[in-house]
């Protein structure tokens, strides 16, 4: 009992750490001890831009370069965000200062940028491009300091916001001038940990800032050393980068350390902490208000209405009661009619509880810490993973739902099930990365890889399916308890308000409002190179959604079945998938009002992916929405008596 509670405890704690937005580490994860003067490594991830959407590598542009260029091996989820982690010429030691350091300086001359080379840099600069550098597995960070002027006894007081930004950008722009920044600035903060008085000092990287800087050539004095002199004051004119001809400047840093009570587990804070908690929390009132609401509307059908009609329908000693019969009950003999394509049904289905499957389960994980952001591609790398393994739950779920529907060939319903939604996802990424090829992005999925990929795909992922699908197939079907009629009864003319697009726009609106702050968060994580780990937050407005959905399907499909139309397994399918329609709409409002996308590449790659989320999250709420409606008409049906 007492181990119970603990464990408990833990997960409770771990909880309020995640929702907080602090990282909470595995065991496993251990941090990296550093003594005066070692060397801190200074490693280059990619250059990003919203603009764009288009990864590059960091020797793409002329940067200066080592002596001998390594890179790291990246995991699964590192290739597939567009990671190429190098190492850069930059020299740090521990707690030691760097005044002003000259890179890739050979007898004091500068760097040429050759007129092509610096037609690429200016073309990066105009893009808004970031650079992204790790020290010590931490990103750095521009610090942004913001005022906002308040009114406090009429005296107008200004008060300094300090925010951060992933990165640093590449350049700036200026009255049709461009102005690439050279001098890096570093900042690191350092954790000093207690020591015994006879051991040397122990020091951890606990943040990772820099000032980016643009200096013209002639305003940076150099000497033989490689080192340099940064100009005093705001005399200096910035470094202008002439995209019609070469280019002389100077790449430089500096280097400064501080100490911070920061302590090492807490070290992602300031990156976690960039999105406003409150939000969160107003997204998750929001929600459990729109649950409520929907859960008054069903108690309210069920407590009254549907215990109302069933008590009608049993009653026996009235039979012309019996005889005039209506609603729901008249189509008892056609309800468990199979539908057309039972086969794609059933496979998209099972697509479906893979999917559920798998975003359970990496969302929980996620939410305990044990994804942590320190662990790069990791989140991807355990969603592929677990995408392939939960197959054979997808496929046990197909198989037995096939064979309810009167399905004979498990072989083809099993290939069926492995392929559709995955083919889908693999050729629409195919294409996508023929385009990224062309634009020779790091963003591009390599060749190996894609073959990887292949090879998981039909040795993991299609032989669990087609386990599960034996099995399934070889369990009894589910229970139906009425019989089907041979003859079809005849559907009376629907009302409009019972079209399929009207139960669309009616049953996707709720679930939608459930979570489209979170979505907010979710996209700006996606497109616009930010961190999400409020995996808290997520695990909470996931299970808000699955029980939305399941009450709007749950009412969708009983107006219709009161309308005397039996044909729900689609309809039911594609309704309850309707807040995917809520999140197309808003992927385009957040492309026209948050993103300055102009260019068509960037554009098809945006509506691609958007159209796999859409895709995948409309197999997700269906899935859910059409097994909360097949229990309910199971159990409705089974509560009335049937001559």
């Amino acid at each position: 009992m007492a181990a119970a509670m603990m464990w408990r405890l833990r997960f409770l704690l771990l909880l309020c750490l995640t929702c907080k937005g602090s990282t909470f580490y595995v065991p496993g994860v251990a941090p990296i001890n550093f003594h005066q003067n070692d060397p801190v490594e200074i490693k280059a991830v990619k250059l990003t831009s919203s603009r764009t959407q288009l990864p590059y590598e960091y020797y793409s542009l002329p940067f200066c370069q080592p002596s001998k260029i390594t890179y790291k091996a990246e995991n699964l989820g590192e290739v597939l965000r567009g990671d190429r982690i190098v190492n850069t010429p930059f020299q740090v030691l521990m707690n030691s200062e760097k005044k002003c350091e000259v890179l890739c300086s050979q007898s004091n001359k500068p760097v040429t940028l050759t007129v092509e080379q610096s037609r690429l840099v200016a073309e990066r600069i105009t893009e808004e491009y970031y650079v992204h550098l790790i020290a010590d597995n931490l990103p750095v960070a521009t610090r942004l300091e913001l005022y906002s002027s308040n009114r406090d006894n009429d005296d107008k007081k200004k008060e300094k916001d300090v925010q951060f930004e992933h990165g640093y950008r590449l350049g700036f722009t200026d009255v049709n001038k461009i102005y690439l920044h050279n001098h890096l600035s570093f900042i690191l903060y350092y954790h000093r940990e207690d020591m015994e008085e006879d051991q040397e000092h122990t020091y951890r990287v606990v943040r990772f800032e820099v000032i980016p800087q643009s200096i013209r050539l002639e305003d940076l004095k150099t000497d033989e050393k490689s080192s340099c002199t940064l100009p005093e004051g705001a005399n200096s004119l910035p470094q202008e980068i002439d995209p019609t001809k070469e280019n002389q400047l100077y790449f430089t840093y500096s280097v400064h350390w501080e100490e911070s009570d920061i302590k090492w587990a807490s070290r992602w804070d300031t990156y976690l902490t960039m999105s406003d908690v409150q939000i969160h929390w107003f997204s998750i009132i929001n929600s459990v208000v729109v649950v409520f609401f929907l859960s008054g509307i069903l108690s309210m059908i069920i407590i009254r209405t549907l215990r109302k009609d069933i008590a009608n329908y049993n009653k026996e000693d009235d039979i012309e009661d019996t005889m005039e019969e209506s609603g729901w009950k008249l189509v008892h003999g056609d309800v468990f009619r199979p539908p057309q394509y039972p086969m794609i049904l059933s496979s998209l289905l099972g697509s479906g509880i893979q999917l559920f499957c798998m975003i359970l389960i990496v969302i929980f994980v996620a939410m305990l810490g044990m994804l942590s952001p320190s662990s790069r591609g990791a989140l991807m790398t355990t969603a592929c993973f677990l995408f392939m393994f939960m197959g054979v739950f997808g496929g046990f779920s197909a198989g037995r739902l096939y064979r309810t529907l009167k399905g004979h060939r498990w072989k083809k319903g099993a290939f069926c099930t492995a392929t559709l939604y995955p083919g889908v996802v693999f050729g629409i990424c195919f294409v996508l990365n023929c385009f990224i090829w062309g634009k020779h992005s790091s963003g591009a999925v390599p060749f190996p890889t894609m073959v990887a990929l292949l090879c998981m795909w039909f040795g993991i992922s299609l032989p669990l399916v087609y386990l599960g699908y034996y099995f399934g197939f070889r369990k009894q079907p589910y229970d139906n308890p009425v019989r089907t009629n041979q003859i079809p009864r005849q559907i009376p003319e629907q009302r409009w308000y019972m079209n399929r697009f009207v139960g669309i726009l009616m049953a996707g609106i709720l679930p939608f409002g459930a979570m489209f702050i979170e979505l907010f968060f979710i996209f700006s994580a996606i497109w616009e190179n930010q961190f999400y780990y409020l995996f808290g937050f997520l695990f909470l407005v996931f299970i808000i959604l699955v029980v939305s959905c399941s009450q709007i399907s749950i009412v969708m499909v009983y107006f219709q079945l009161c309308a005397e139309d039996y044909r729900w397994w689609w309809r039911n399918f594609l309704v309850s998938g309707g807040s995917a329609f809520y999140v197309l709409v808003y992927a385009i409002f957040y492309f026209v009002n948050k993103l300055d996308i102009v260019e068509f590449i960037p554009s098809l790659l945006y509506f691609g992916y958007t159209t796999l989320m859409v895709l995948s999250f409309w197999l997700l709420t269906g899935t859910i929405g059409f097994y909360a409606a097949y229990m309910f008409v199971r159990k409705i049906y089974a509560a009335v008596k049937i001559d």
